[in-house]
């Protein structure tokens, strides 16, 4: 598994910053399943089985054709049971955001900022993508911090902040979004639509699923943009200087 990183830095009337970090992950896609089992990998021979002694443990099939390594200019092949079958999963490196506009510490405002990542992988399975924070609150600098962005039940479909607020959010938008953040053009959390700056959430230090496919999407991959937005109230006295965040996405094959 490769990870990379996203750090987030911003300031009250000064720019806001988040970098993204992205993970490798390889996993095993079966090719049959029913709710309680799965089947990774089948064989049609007459013989074999698992064997066992103190010290080791053999896994063999008997009457297989075709099978071993083999390999051409472009193309690997990895043929029989005994191979087994290996998915690959890959991750695009997040690039750097800037949150614009700089926030003033007097009237307050909003700052926005995105970052995009590709996950291509063979899985049968698909994948998914998650997100989580280093910390809580996400946004810091020093000894100060911006609330992470609180919504009333399911994600926000609008970002709001009145003009006691002080707080950083997030919104994922792509083609394989999960349910939490599609909306119906007004309410998130169901609904098959998917409206890009809507459906607010803040940042966790747990793991959250914001992405996921059930299906290979080789070799285009799917696209995910998390759009980052800090938002400052009128009547917040919020200190000034550099805040920063350190996010995680984490691509799995599943």
């Amino acid at each position: 598994m490769c990870i990379r990183e996203i750090i987030i830095t911003g300031a009250v009337a000064v720019i806001f910053t988040p970098i993204a970090m992205s993970i490798f992950g390889i996993a095993g896609a079966q090719v049959m399943q029913s709710s309680g089992y799965r089947i990774q990998s089948d064989s049609i021979n007459f013989g074999g089985g698992l064997s066992t002694s103190t010290n080791y443990a053999l896994e063999a099939t008997a009457g297989e054709v075709a099978s071993g390594d083999g390999a051409s200019a472009s193309f690997n092949i990895r043929a029989g049971y005994q191979q087994m079958v290996n998915s690959f999963i890959s991750i695009s490196a997040a690039s750097s955001v800037t949150m614009t506009p700089s926030i003033p510490g007097v009237s307050g405002g909003i700052a926005n900022g995105s970052t995009s990542v590709t996950i291509i992988t063979d899985s049968a399975a698909g994948y998914q993508l998650t997100i989580a924070a280093s910390q809580s609150p996400a946004l810091t600098n020093l000894g100060n911090s911006i609330a992470d962005y609180v919504p009333s039940g399911n994600p926000d479909f609008s970002f709001i902040t009145g003009a006691s607020d002080s707080h950083f959010g997030y919104s994922p938008s792509g083609v394989d979004i999960v349910d939490r953040f599609k909306d119906n053009g007004a309410v998130c959390g169901g609904g098959g639509g998917e409206v890009a700056l809507a459906c607010w959430d803040g940042l966790s230090t747990d793991d959250v699923p914001i992405a996921r496919s059930s299906s290979a999407n080789t070799p285009n991959g799917a696209t995910t943009t998390v759009y980052f937005r800090v938002g400052v109230g009128g009547s917040v006295v919020q200190t000034g200087g550099t805040y920063t965040a350190t996010t995680t996405l984490t691509a799995v094959s599943l």
